[in-house]
């Protein structure tokens, strides 16, 4: 990695005159510009090698460099490896505003660079550090951040500047990307590509590399075969001998034109004396830059003054307070000219001047480079840099050093161990079928019984997360099954991973495995012995799906409890979903709230974005049951926010049932369309279950009982799932009684009673309660609507009194008692409207109407007045948070928060956060009372 300063920018590029590229100028010079005026925003510059990023880079930076901050680095192809090491060059001259940081990202970024001993950070929150440093450099002035050959950066550095680039906004802050193919974590950027200069453009390149002018055949063809290239145009000409230039002979065009370049920039440094090519070669494998570095291993090389002099006057070296080359193609060129012999030599020698207690990475590496034949100290040296990568967040620099370190390897046991290590680190880092082919090269070694079931643990995870197809959970259960008595708590893990694709496949998957996987788990572990939360939540689980909600009750309450009172580690703290979807299952809402909302907080205390989605997703269902729509929509958008940085490919289940309980009809069919399709696609049946049950509420909001009937009746099958399936049999007691399908609405009844009975909650009892009021008439209904009544207020679940006082005040209708009917329905309004469940709000105030009563008129909001980045920071700030907070949440900057929340003060005409939930109160109620349900 080579950071320049502004001097030796212009050093290296003073020879070569800056041609054409007014249309890519004018996008940068743009882009700074809205820097300086305190917007923020990113471009990824790509082209092939030698069309001119580069200088199109020092040229924006020397045009851009009064009154703004740059920072630039360019990125080394021999640092892919190294886990952080471009984030560290970049941010080395903004760590003095670590301080400003909030704890959680100053803790992740600094363990990421090494600077303190913790668990491995997440990624995301080094992400979010970077761009809390980007935001603090820019100041009051702005910043231009320059990353050039980008593609070399690795991974761990490239998620992290991805994701702050993504997130820019309103910092001041221009960050450029120069890259040879854009890498597809960089694709959501805006993009520029470079193109080969004109016809005109080249002739005026070739001029100022040629000054003694060329045989116009001779021009032509170099002009022809170099395509506009401009670091073509300039050197193939050098490379050129005087009897080509004479008689244009120009180099054949046969092969590809980087590699033709490479070829020629070889040529030109042929004529090197041996101990001058040794030294570009050792420059070429040194990423650091460090001329210190550079010194010492060339002194025990034997290299002399005359050496630099050489390469220095071949202008192929640059050397100042870093060490780099004229251009990136000349280091890329030498080292790949050079023999496999020196190249061992030269690492050798940069092994030996690297310090093993400040730069043990980098020193192992080159060791590791330099030797030929198996070697255990070596493969040691690169165990150790696998752990600390480990420790650092970088699983793929893990998997590279482990990879290296099994193949240095003379054992073929201790090979084994390695190779099984890197599949799990390469696993870990996002890359399946590279585990799945180092578990390929375990084949023939003699594995130990433990080795044996970590393979076949790894090909059921791999092959998992490839192909989400059925074979999952029977694959997965067999690793589990082999682990027991060689490794418990592994084997507990492999469980409940088996379960998790067997609950999730559900009816698209083997029926019988949910059976299958629930009694292997009730045979392997054992009442007595379940007493930590981790375990019981497994056979607890296991229970449920097995033998129903009746055995499971004892034991899942009790690792409810148990994940409440006792903060869980970071493997309990990433199952603890299953024990909130056991609260639904067991229709208990106290527990649902309390587990859903310590998930969250826990995830974000200690920074698991990775838990974020699906524990947000739970809590959803918990404010939903609460009827604070508005505070599920402030949930999607994080979670949007995180799908955004992450790429988390969880479907977004709450954007369907929001969209279903505010009646927003086209945007509810929508989502359960994309919805369906994926779940066919993952095999995971839950989506269909969650489509269904939607889809049920929305009709059912707005009368359109018909199609209730037909969205509910689906799940009819498969209540034995509970969840949705079984949340759907009460709305298809509502569609079926309104459709006068009366045998329809018992027989979903005497279902429901199945799965409400066995659990005797509050919530369970008033759900059935209010099912069978719907099967009665008169007094008979009246007493059970009103029981029904008082035990959603006693749980506290007001969507569901409302919903209940609207079916009471609809029967009261029926019988012609209008004004009892009234009560009813303007108290089921209310608390509809309040709850945003627009279409049964809707219905209310027609069936009021109907009755002779009048609905009080709600206030109409505007919420398209704000935007929904917008809206998003001011929900945030109406529970309280800081701008801080705010932008930890969406994944902003505190900056970017209190920008947009200016905004939205200006807008709704307030000026205290305390005005804004009366404020977003209007705003949320966008529709009047008897127009048209529509979605924003």
């Amino acid at each position: 990695m080579t950071r320049w300063n502004l001097t030796e920018a212009d050093a290296v590029t003073e020879t070569a005159p800056f041609r054409g590229r007014h249309r890519e100028s004018a996008l940068l010079d743009t882009l700074v510009s809205g820097a300086r005026a305190g917007h923020s925003g990113a471009v990824v510059v790509s082209g092939e090698a030698g069309v001119g990023k580069t200088a199109l880079l020092h040229h924006v930076i020397a045009r851009s460099a009064a009154g703004i901050r740059v920072e630039r680095i360019v990125a080394s192809q021999s640092e892919m490896e190294l886990a952080y090491a471009g984030l560290q060059q970049l941010c080395s001259h903004m760590m003095d505003a670590i301080g400003h940081l909030p704890a959680p990202q100053r803790e992740a970024i600094e363990t990421a660079f090494g600077l303190r001993q913790a668990a491995a950070p997440d990624p995301f929150l080094v992400g979010l550090a970077l761009l809390g440093l980007l935001t603090e450099a820019a100041g009051d002035r702005a910043l231009l951040c320059v990353v050039d050959d980008a593609q070399w950066l690795d991974q761990a550095s490239a998620r992290a500047v991805a994701f702050a680039a993504r997130r820019l906004d309103t910092e001041g802050v221009a960050v450029v990307l120069a890259m040879r193919e854009v890498d597809e974590m960089f694709a959501g950027l805006r993009q520029l590509v470079v193109d080969g200069l004109d016809h005109d453009d080249s002739c005026a390149l070739l001029r100022h590399a040629v000054p003694s002018g060329l045989d116009q055949r001779v021009r032509d063809q170099i002009i022809a075969e170099a395509r506009g290239n401009p670091l073509a145009l300039r050197e193939f000409p050098r490379a050129m001998g005087p009897a080509e230039v004479a008689d244009g002979g120009a180099s054949s065009g046969l092969a590809p034109l980087e590699k033709r370049i490479e070829q020629s920039l070889t040529a030109q440094l042929r004529p090197l004396p041996g101990p001058a090519h040794l030294l570009l070669l050792l420059a070429a494998a040194d990423p650091t830059g460090d001329p210190g570095l550079l010194w010492r291993a060339s002194a025990a090389l034997g290299l002399g003054p005359e050496a630099f002099d050489a390469a220095k006057d071949a202008d192929a070296l640059v050397i100042g307070t870093r060490v780099g080359f004229r251009h990136p193609l000349v280091r890329s060129a030498v080292y790949r000219a050079a023999s496999p012999e020196d190249r061992r030599r030269v690492h050798a020698a940069l092994a030996d001047a690297t310090s093993a207690e400040h730069d043990p990475d980098r020193r192992a590496w080159h060791r590791a480079s330099a030797t030929l034949r198996p070697d255990d100290e070596v493969a040691t040296d690169l165990e150790r840099s696998a752990a600390r990568a480990r420790t650092r967040g970088g699983a793929a620099a893990a998997g590279a050093y482990l990879e290296r370190a099994a193949e240095l390897t003379p054992a073929p046991v201790g090979r084994g161990e390695r190779l099984i290590a890197a599949a799990e680190a390469k696993h870990d880092a996002g890359a399946p079928e590279a585990a799945l082919r180092l578990l390929d090269n375990t084949q023939g070694l003699p594995l130990t019984p433990l080795q044996k079931a970590l393979v076949a643990r790894l090909r059921a995870r791999a092959g998992y997360a490839l192909r989400r197809d059925s074979s999952g959970p029977r694959l997965l259960l067999a690793a589990a099954q082999g682990l027991e008595g060689l490794d418990p708590v592994l084997a507990r893990e492999t469980y409940i991973e088996a379960l998790q694709a067997a609950v999730y496949g559900g009816r698209l998957g083997d029926a019988e495995q949910v059976t299958a996987v629930s009694n292997a788990i009730l045979e392997a572990t054992s009442a007595e012995e379940s007493d930590t939360a981790r375990d019981l939540i497994l056979r607890g689980q296991a229970l449920l799906a097995a033998r129903g909600q009746e055995a499971a009750l004892d034991t899942l309450r009790r690792a409810q409890r148990a994940l409440i009172e006792d903060a869980p580690d970071s493997l309990g703290l990433h199952w603890m979903w299953f024990a909130s979807r056991a609260a639904q299952d067991l229709w208990d809402a106290r527990a649902l709230r309390a587990l859903a909302a310590r998930q969250v907080e826990m995830a974000r205390a200690q920074g698991v974005v990775t838990v974020l989605p699906i524990a947000l997703s739970l809590l959803m269902l918990a404010q939903t049951v609460d009827g604070r729509v508005d505070l599920v929509e402030a949930s999607c958008d994080e979670i949007d926010a995180i799908k955004e940085v992450t790429g988390h490919p969880m479907p977004q289940y709450g954007r369907l049932f929001l969209a279903a309980h505010k009646a927003r009809v086209e945007e509810t069919k929508e989502w359960a369309q994309r919805i369906r399709a994926d779940s066919h696609a993952r095999g995971e049946g839950y989506g269909l279950s969650a489509a269904n049950f939607s889809e049920a509420v929305l009709y059912n909001g707005l009368g359109r009982f018909p199609e209730a009937v037909a969205a509910a009746g689906r799940e009819l099958p498969y209540t034995h799932e509970l969840n949705h399936a079984m949340r759907s049999l009460l709305e298809l007691v509502e569609a079926a009684s309104h459709t006068g399908e009366r045998a329809l609405a018992e027989h979903a009844v005497e279902k429901l009673a199945s799965v409400t009975r066995p659990v005797g909650t509050n919530w369970a009892s008033a759900v059935l309660t209010m099912a069978e009021a719907q099967l009665h008439e008169g007094d008979k209904a009246g007493a059970l609507y009103q029981d029904a009544i008082t035990r959603f207020e006693h749980e506290r679940i007001p969507i569901m009194v409302g919903r209940c006082r609207l079916l009471y005040g609809e029967e009261l209708n029926r019988r012609g008692r209008h004004a009892e009917a009234r009560e009813q329905l303007r108290d089921a309004h209310e608390v509809l409207s309040s709850c945003g469940l627009n279409g049964f709000a809707q219905r209310a105030a027609d069936k009021l109407r109907a009755s002779g009563g009048t609905p009080r008129r709600q206030a109409r909001g505007a919420t398209a007045q704000l935007t929904d980045q917008e809206l998003n920071v001011a929900r945030l700030a109406r529970e309280g948070l800081t701008n801080r907070d705010i932008g930890a949440r969406l994944f902003i900057s505190a900056h970017t928060a209190e920008y947009h929340l200016r905004k939205v003060f200006v807008k709704l005409d307030i000026k205290r956060r305390t005005e804004l939930k009366t404020a977003l109160a209007l705003l949320d109620r966008a529709t009047p009372v008897g127009g048209e349900i529509t979605g924003r």
